[in-house]
């Protein structure tokens, strides 16, 4: 283990700054942590460059880095899948080491560029981040855009409203780079004048972002657009796996839903994902339960379930994670399914296998589905996130071009119980809203439930582990965003920059 050991002043800032990082994520909602969460990684970086092997302490420094503030920040994912399988703590390692891994190629690819070309860290850090956040995002079966460093600030709209612009992705980049700033302040504190400069851009830039975020929290258009019901059944996992009680589920979770729909007179109610707790073609009077609820109440719903394509063979089928409209106009009738693109790793779909190969069902089996449709209620149209979709940018952004007035996200966060999750995943949300300008509205069922509108700003929160149901008025804005125009456009830029920094290292060296 000798090849993995490091001095005792590196074993400090490593566990610094994996602790400012789990800070600074919700549900902490800190300010100042985003901000200065970096910083000790800065000044590993720069103590390893001092090393007489630095490569190996540069990849051994982000290896530990990455491992312990990836395990800090992720400790819920034990939690949530021990209940599946007891092979979860494996997952949970497999997930942190790989975090691990790109740490510690993001860590020696700093300083290998910083001793090469001599091209300011100030520069390529801040780059080489958000490359990896980038990456770790678009890894094939294996993707998991949890948390960008930008998700930190979602607890401060008016600061990242800027991301109508940028992105999720920028935001990230301008944090980065706030954070190099401030720790080489620190470390050239005995020159004065860079000092000053240091400070005054990292001051200048905080308050540009502030003064943007004030002008366009004062001049996004927003309109009433409808009356929105979500629905909190709160039903947990252990029920919903028991088959003698999934009829008194869906009765109990319609009657809640006649009570919700008398007390807040909606024009849509949202149940959460899985509020079915099985296949419908099982359980046909389930269907006509809710057609007959829709029906008698004039209020369509929307419902995650599970469903199923027959394939040629008779006994081969795909099955999905679901959404479901029940539509009024039909006397309750539902529309086409909604099938689950983005499928949790190892949860819903093991990667890189074909599920009949090994005959799994119900973990790691799921199909992907198709790209979604926009459904059509009477005051707009609308597209469908479920569960952690709503962490990936390129969803809500497509349905946003194509016309969608509002966003619905269904969930079920019951999996993660009393840990930091339900807040880190619902914080998703915040960005996707402002980088689309639009309103997204959120059923989980066990919490948290809210509305976020157009400028980020979230009401009607619920609190974890209660039965109970929130009405809001869905905003809606016209504006079509430069980034649900052009997308990432960050993130290609800067994956193209750090391309370039590493092939002008390389030929520096030759």
């Amino acid at each position: 283990m000798s090849a993995l050991a490091l001095p005792r002043g590196d074993w400090l800032l490593i566990a610094g700054a994996a602790v400012l990082l789990t800070v600074a994520y919700p549900p902490f909602h800190l300010f100042f942590p985003s901000f200065v969460c970096l910083i000790p990684v800065i000044w590993l970086i720069q103590r390893g460059a001092s090393d007489p092997r630095p490569l190996r302490r540069h990849l051994v420094q982000g290896y530990w880095y990455g491992f312990f503030s990836s395990g800090l920040v992720l400790y819920w994912m034990v939690f949530a899948l021990w209940r599946l399988t007891r092979l979860s703590l494996l997952g949970y390692l497999a997930t942190i080491v790989v975090l691990a891994a790109y740490a510690s190629v993001m860590f020696a690819l700093t300083g290998w560029i910083q001793r090469r070309s001599r091209v300011s860290p100030i520069i390529v850090f801040p780059v080489l981040w958000t490359s990896v956040e980038w990456l770790v995002g678009h890894q094939g079966d294996i993707h998991f855009p949890w948390l960008g460093l930008g998700t930190s600030l979602t607890g401060f709209p008016t600061a990242i409203q800027v991301a109508e612009v940028i992105g999720a992705r920028g935001v990230t980049l301008l944090l980065a780079a706030a954070n190099t700033a401030l720790a080489f302040a620190w470390l050239e504190r005995r020159n004065a004048r860079r000092v000053t400069v240091l400070l005054g851009t990292v001051a200048a830039g905080l308050s540009a972002a502030l003064g943007y975020g004030l002008v366009r929290e004062a001049t996004v258009d927003m309109r009433p657009l409808g009356n929105v019901t979500v629905l909190q059944p709160n039903v947990q996992y252990d029920k919903k796996r028991d088959r003698t009680l999934h009829d008194s589920i869906v009765r109990s979770t319609i009657e809640l839903s006649a009570i919700a729909a008398e007390r807040t007179s909606p024009q849509l109610l949202v149940w959460p994902e899985s509020a079915l707790p099985d296949y419908l073609f099982r359980h046909e009077e389930w269907e006509r339960l809710i057609a007959a609820h829709v029906a008698q109440s004039g209020v369509p719903i929307v419902t995650g379930g599970l469903d199923v394509v027959w394939l040629e063979r008779e006994d081969e089928y795909d099955y999905y994670n679901s959404a479901f409209l029940f539509d009024a106009t039909r006397d309750g009738g539902r529309r086409p399914v909604y099938h689950k693109r983005y499928l949790v790793p190892l949860v819903e779909r093991v990667p890189f296998v074909n599920p009949r190969w090994f005959d799994l069902r119900w973990f790691g089996g799921f199909s992907r589905g198709e790209v979604g449709q926009l459904y059509e209620v009477e005051f707009g149209q609308f597209g469908i996130m479920i569960c952690y979709e709503s962490a990936f940018e390129d969803l809500s952004r497509d349905y946003r071009r194509r016309g969608a007035d509002f966003l619905v996200n269904i969930t079920n966060d019951d999996w993660y119980g009393q840990t930091t999750a339900p807040f880190q995943h619902a914080a998703h949300l915040v960005l996707r809203a402002i980088e689309n300008r639009t309103s997204i509205v959120r059923a989980a069922n066990s919490g948290i439930s809210e509305f976020v509108d157009p400028l980020g700003r979230e009401s009607k929160r619920t609190r974890l582990g209660e039965q109970t149901f929130a009405a809001d008025m869905v905003l809606a804005s016209d504006v079509l965003t430069i980034y649900t125009r052009y997308g990432d456009w960050v993130g290609l830029l800067v994956l193209c920059f750090a391309a370039t920094l590493i092939g002008y290292s390389w030929w520096q060296k030759r």
